[in-house]
């Protein structure tokens, strides 16, 4: 039985890398925020507006709390999940926890064109998105770094590279 558990900051690379693995290793992938708005009716967006970012978190908890119990699964979580509460210990009790790790250019540049869909990113300028990034990433990254395994993604920027990266990751979870 294995779980794998992918976190890392917003545009990091987590769905796209989970979705990869899993397919490589036939086991069913599962995106934390995607399952939170299968099981709520609701975007990420609709729970943030109406709940704010505390009742968010609670949400994320206890479906993180739910989804982490299924078998030979592979998962994303959002940026935030491993950062509340006792995530990222649960986290680590339930599987392999892989932080994919990048710059603050590197996840800028990510992000800089779906900053529309990311509710902590709305209505920020993008010297805002800049700042923004780099304050998290230092409130996070004591976080992050509690996860049993750490991948360098920066330069995980095309299709090929993502395969690339795919391979490194089999390779250090012994897969």
């Amino acid at each position: 039985m294995r779980r794998i558990i992918i976190i890392g900051y917003m545009g990091a690379g987590k769905t796209t890398v989970g979705k990869t693995l899993a397919q490589e290793l036939n086991l069913p992938f599962y995106d934390l925020d995607w399952y939170i708005e299968s099981r709520m009716r609701k975007t990420v967006k609709e729970i943030f507006d109406e709940r704010g970012e505390e009742g968010f978190r609670l949400i994320e908890h206890n479906l993180l709390h739910e989804v982490a119990e299924f078998e030979d699964v592979i998962i994303s979580c959002g940026g935030g999940a491993p950062c509340f509460y006792d995530n990222i210990d649960y986290m680590n009790q339930q599987g392999d926890t892989v932080y994919l790790k990048a710059t603050p250019e590197v996840l800028y540049g990510h992000l800089k064109m779906g900053k529309s869909v990311r509710p902590l990113l709305q209505n920020k300028t993008s010297e805002e998105v800049k700042v923004f990034i780099n304050e998290q990433l230092q409130i996070r990254e004591p976080f992050y770094s509690k996860a049993k395994y750490t991948l360098d993604v920066n330069l995980m920027d095309n299709y090929e590279k993502i395969k690339i990266f795919v391979t490194k990751l089999r390779e250090l979870l012994g897969l």
